[in-house]
This record gives structure tokens, C-alpha cells and sequence, in this order.
């Protein structure tokens, strides 16, 4: 018996020691500190600061902090350092200032279709993350404005905002059974949006958009029997939701995790009194290779009323889904698209870079009126493969250089150049 009571009294004697060493190791976080940026402001970077004043130094929760700090636009990279004292925790983050207010020059261009673009852009407005864009586009030589204010929070509240006015004028191709018809399209449109954030990684935002659609047919039909009507005005109004989730971890132009974005919208037409419905869904998946590779994917499906028109949602296009395919080649009422593509770093310094990228772009379409079967007819299949260049400055927020040369991979007299800013996706 005394040996038992001696095993049990060395037992709780080596319990409290151990818990008694490892509550006198714990550290307490005494004070977090910023290093002072030139236009971005402290009460803003410690939104995204789950550590406190008072708690336990946690190493996971400090560097997730450290990442989400890393990812916003005006933050192109960061680091920490810790000094402690008498079990006393003195965090101290330093942060690298992007540049996020530039003009806006930029440019593209696939056969038959030439833009340009001049404004400026702000995706750090007042030093708080809110984002400003006002520019003039031309494209399909017609003239095209854009205005742009988003608050994504409103102090520490959940909630942020967006408001918009455009003008988005170019020249569309009308797919009719017997022709294709090219008709002058105007698009002037008011939106207002709401954003609520449910946690760090996931987002709603809804709202409206009241626009005005105008088609007449392009001077090219001048004294020229042609399929569809000579001018076409409607009123309608655009109501959405919208899903946002984002474990994406960035790294200067670097990549790696996952987005997706869900959208659910409809259009209500006060000229017919009509209804149609859209669903996009949006994922990309990166990942990072070491130093020097960056995988890419991006699968998007989207579905939608299925009207026998000519103004289908869905487009085949260069700029959007297809590179090398030209401009607007088809439309549709429902869309399956996955790009994918590898970068890799062939020079690097302290402000630039530069990547060779290979990528396939593969995608199909259900003809308007159609059935989903259209969706799995190789003849609506395109497949377009070929490669580009990255010129990219790193001290800004996506200031990156884009030119891409697509050739379809079942008849290579179909090919073109893409240029523009930005990623592609």
C-alpha cells in the first residue's frame, strides 16, 4: 500500500511539474506593432490581425496573419520578428508598400479587333484598401467609359459596398441560322452592390443593375438585305448573388491555393417583359513550384435560359476563354472551359521579372435553343494550345505585361496573338 501511495504521490508530483513548466513557458503577446507605410493606414492592417494583445504567441495564427497581410493588394511582401522578454512577446510586422496608384495604359488585340485604354487605378484609395477605377476604352474603334468606387469594408463592420456607371459600346457578331449580322451595341448601366464578409476566406455580395441595351446594325449592311432587325432598344434590370471563397496565398506575382467564385443572376426585360437566368461558377487552382514555377488552372461552367437568340450570354473570344480563337467567333447558352497553363521564371531582380508561360485552353458550347448534348459534340469543341511571355513589376499590384500566341490544335491555320495586362486568369 505505501508503495502505491508513493507511485501516485511521484505521479501528481510529475504532472504538476510538467503543467506548471509549461504554463510558466507560455509566452503573452505584450504589444504588435506595423512598420509605418507612406499611404496605407495602420487601423486598416490591423483588421486583418487575428493575434492580440494578451494572448499566447500562437506561430500558426501569427503567420496566417502574416499571409492575409501579404495578400492584400497593397502589400507585396512581408515578414516578422519577435523579441521577448521575461515571457513578454513584442511583435513587430514589416511590411513592403506596393505601388497601387498608376495610370492606366493599357492595350490589346486579337485579329479584327484592336483596344486601347487610358484612366488611372487605385486598388488602395485612402489608404484603406478601397478601390477607384475611371478610364476611357475604345474598342472596335467606339468609345467606352467606366467609373468605379468599392469599399469592401466599411470600418470593422462586416459589410462593404460597391457603385458603378459605364458606357460599353462595340460591335457584335449575331449569329442568325442562315448569317452572321454585325450590329452596333451600346450598354449604359447603373449598379449599386452590397458585400458581407462571413469570415476570412469567404464572402457574399448582391445587388442590382439597371442598364439600357441598344443594337442598330453596323454601316457595313448599308443597302444590304439582312437577317434580324435594323435597331433594337430594351430597358432591363440585373439582379445578382454572388459567392466568394479564397484560400489563395500570394507571393509577389506568385500563386498557390484555390478561389472560387458562384453567381447566381437575373435579368428581368421591361421591353418584353421577360425573364432570363445565368449561372457562372468560377474556380482556379494554383500551385507553386519552388521558386521559379507556377501551375494554373481555371474550370468554368455556366448555364443559362435557354432562348433560341441571338444574344446568347456565353461567348467564344480571345480575351475571354479561348486564346488564339479571334473575336467573338460564337455565342451560346451554356459553357464549359478549362485553362491551364505553367509559368516559369526566367529572370528575377528586386523590381522585375519575366516568365515563359505554355498553356492549352479547351472549351464548348451548347448553341442557343439547343440541347446539353451540344456540350459533348466534338464539333463544338475548341482546343487551342500555344505559349507566351510575362513582363511583370513587382512593386505593383498585377502590373504585368501579357502577349500570347494560341494555335487550335485541330487546324493550325487557326491561330492568333493575344495581348494584354494582367494574367489571363
Amino acid at each position: 500500500m505505501n508503495q502505491i501511495k508513493g507511485s501516485l504521490f511521484i505521479l501528481v508530483f510529475l504532472f504538476t511539474m510538467l503543467t506548471g513548466t509549461k504554463a510558466a513557458a507560455q509566452h503573452l503577446i505584450s504589444n504588435i506593432e506595423i512598420n509605418p507605410l507612406k499611404r496605407t493606414q495602420q487601423d486598416y492592417l490591423f483588421r486583418f490581425i487575428d493575434s492580440k494583445v494578451g494572448e499566447s504567441i500562437d506561430l500558426e495564427k501569427l503567420d496566417n496573419d502574416l499571409q492575409r497581410l501579404k495578400n492584400l493588394n497593397a502589400i507585396v511582401n512581408g515578414s516578422y520578428t519577435l523579441d521577448t522578454i521575461n515571457q513578454q512577446v513584442d511583435i513587430q510586422f514589416h511590411l513592403q508598400e506596393g505601388l497601387t496608384l498608376f495610370p492606366l495604359i493599357n492595350f490589346g488585340g486579337v485579329k479584327g479587333n484592336f483596344w486601347y485604354q487610358v484612366g488611372i487605378n487605385d486598388d488602395n484609395w485612402q489608404g484603406r484598401g478601397q478601390k477607384l477605377t475611371v478610364f476611357y476604352q475604345n474598342n472596335d474603334k467606339r468609345h467606352n467609359y467606366n467609373i468605379y468606387y468599392k469599399i469592401p469594408q466599411f470600418k470593422r463592420s462586416k459589410w462593404g459596398g460597391s457603385v458603378s456607371a459605364f458606357r460599353w459600346a462595340s460591335v457584335e457578331p449575331l449569329y442568325f441560322s442562315d448569317e452572321v449580322v454585325f450590329y452596333d451595341y451600346d450598354n449604359i448601366s447603373l449598379g449599386l452592390t452590397s458585400m458581407y464578409r462571413l469570415n476570412r476566406t469567404s464572402a457574399f455580395e448582391f445587388g442590382g443593375t439597371y442598364f439600357v441595351e441598344t443594337y442598330r446594325k453596323n454601316k457595313r449592311h448599308d443597302d444590304i438585305q439582312t437577317s434580324g432587325p435594323s435597331s433594337l432598344r430594351q430597358a432591363k434590370f440585373l439582379a445578382k448573388a454572388i459567392h466568394l471563397s479564397s484560400k489563395i496565398k500570394y507571393h509577389y506575382y506568385f500563386l498557390d491555393g484555390f478561389d472560387n467564385s458562384f453567381s447566381l443572376q437575373g435579368v428581368y426585360n421591361f421591353y418584353d417583359q421577360s425573364r432570363f437566368y445565368i449561372l457562372l461558377n468560377d474556380i482556379r487552382y494554383f500551385i507553386r513550384f519552388k521558386d521559379k514555377g507556377n501551375f494554373a488552372a481555371r474550370l468554368r461552367v455556366g448555364l443559362a435560359t435557354n432562348k433560341n437568340s441571338p444574344f446568347a450570354p456565353f461567348v467564344l473570344d480571345s480575351y475571354v476563354n479561348i486564346r488564339g480563337s479571334g473575336n467573338r467567333i460564337e455565342r451560346g447558352t451554356a459553357a464549359l472551359v478549362f485553362n491551364a497553363e505553367y509559368r516559369h521564371t526566367i529572370f528575377e531582380n528586386k523590381r522585375f521579372a519575366s516568365q515563359l508561360v505554355a498553356f492549352s485552353d479547351t472549351g464548348t458550347w451548347r448553341d442557343p435553343g439547343g440541347s446539353l448534348e451540344d456540350i459533348v459534340d466534338e464539333d463544338s469543341l475548341q482546343l487551342f494550345v500555344g505559349g507566351g511571355l510575362r513582363l511583370i513589376y513587382k512593386e505593383a499590384y498585377n502590373l504585368i505585361f501579357r502577349l500570347d500566341y494560341g494555335v487550335d490544335a485541330k487546324d493550325i491555320d487557326r491561330r492568333g496573338l493575344v495581348l494584354g495586362i494582367g494574367q489571363y486568369f
